[in-house]
């Protein structure tokens, strides 16, 4: 999810998340905030260092780093855990999550789910990338994107979910998050199911891929 290709910029993001986040949450606060939904409002104000890089409208304009508008509260939640315990890994955001308790991270996580939903500007249509969205390919056990993701990359009712919406989202991140699912880079989506629906794919086919649905 969140990434940052300039080291000036992480430096400066990284020194104010230090000196601005609390500290993690003690196990009582951890546990309370799991059942309390997220306040958006408070979401916005916590999530100002976010926006930076994100944009307030959660709509990066780097294209290395995601979108974030109208993405699952459960998925964002899921990604920061991931990148606390190690089970995503990133040179920035392990650090970076490392600061964020979960009390906060409900509400900053509300807030983004709360805007309107990432959009493409449906220049990246292409046969093979719509194919393998709708249809995967059976004979080569690639499952369908549309079976999870929904016919336009915004995602399964009912909300909340693990499966993030992809819909919309920067052709340069969907194509690098790709590539690294095949090649076990990364490995948290559930179950693994996205190790193995790119594991036979070619670099053309992520491509195609990529650039179908980021137009969505």
């Amino acid at each position: 999810m969140f990434h940052i290709n300039s080291k000036t910029t992480a430096g400066l993001v990284l020194i104010a998340l230090l000196t601005t986040a609390s500290a993690f949450a003690q196990s009582d606060n951890t546990n309370s905030s799991k059942s309390r939904t997220g306040d958006p409002v408070s979401g916005k104000a916590k999530s100002l260092l976010c926006q930076g890089c994100h944009g307030e409208d959660g709509n990066s304009l780097a294209t290395l780093i995601p979108k974030l508008a109208g993405q699952n509260t459960v998925y964002i939640s899921k990604q920061v855990h991931n990148f606390q315990s190690g089970t995503r890994v990133h040179g920035i955001m392990n650090g970076l999550a490392a600061t964020v308790n979960d009390d906060d991270l409900i509400d900053i996580a509300a807030y983004f789910a709360s805007l309107a939903k990432m959009k493409g500007d449906g220049s990246g249509g292409n046969q093979t990338g719509k194919d393998l969205f709708l249809n995967g390919n059976t004979s080569r056990k690639i499952a369908s994107c549309v079976s999870c993701h929904g016919v336009n990359g915004k995602g399964l009712e009912p909300n909340p979910t693990m499966i993030p919406v992809i819909g919309g989202q920067h052709k340069d991140y969907l194509l690098r998050q790709l590539g690294n699912f095949r090649k076990g880079d990364r490995s948290n989506s559930p179950d693994g199911v996205m190790n193995g629906v790119t594991k036979s794919m070619t670099d053309a086919e992520l491509e195609s891929l990529a650039g179908y649905i980021s137009g969505l």
